[in-house]
């Protein structure tokens, strides 16, 4: 009966030893899920910046067009009041209008970017984070399974409480503390 006491230990460091399984493969979805999110924020971002590029340059384009006009204008003077020169002031309207549309849009698009960048170092830091804790976890799972083929508690003990260094980082990547 002492022998089937002193042995009972083993029955709940196999027992913690699975939890500590089972943390370790739900950590593990959790850095997939982060590491994947922060490559489609990283791609959706680099679209934005690239969609902003575009606009910028259609807006540089009408820019330097507007400015040709404008300079026609000037050195045309007062002169010509005809059909061309009417035609020019009404082109010269759009151009301005679709530069004041251009540069709100490009602030939106900027704003997008932004926050997909911001979305990518979230996720970058809850995966990391899921990381550490899946190390912690591991050598948790390695020293119980070395503590029980040796049947040395200590081992065990010192198992569970890398079991700690789980929990923080594994909280640190929910809440982002640090």
């Amino acid at each position: 009966m002492s022998d089937q006491k002193k042995e009972n230990w083993i029955t709940w460091l196999a027992l913690t030893t699975a939890a500590m399984a089972v943390f370790a493969a739900l950590t593990t979805l959790y850095i997939g899920k982060y590491s994947a999110k922060a490559i489609l924020s990283q791609g959706q971002e680099t679209n934005q910046w690239g969609y902003y590029q575009a606009k910028s340059i259609k807006g540089y384009l009408y820019e330097t067009q507007l400015e040709r006009l404008e300079l026609e204008r000037l050195s045309d003077g007062q002169k010509n009041k005809d059909v061309a020169s009417d035609k020019r002031e009404k082109t010269i309207a759009h151009y301005a209008e679709t530069i004041k549309r251009y540069d709100t849009e490009k602030a939106e698009i900027k704003g997008k970017a932004e926050d997909f960048a911001k979305q990518k170092v979230v996720a970058q830091d809850r995966a990391g984070n899921y990381g550490y804790s899946l190390i912690f976890l591991q050598a948790a799972i390695m020293l119980s399974s070395v503590g029980a083929i040796t049947k040395k508690k200590p081992l065990w003990y010192f198992g569970l409480a890398m079991v700690s260094g789980w929990v923080f980082f594994f909280l640190n990547a929910i809440f982002l503390y640090y």
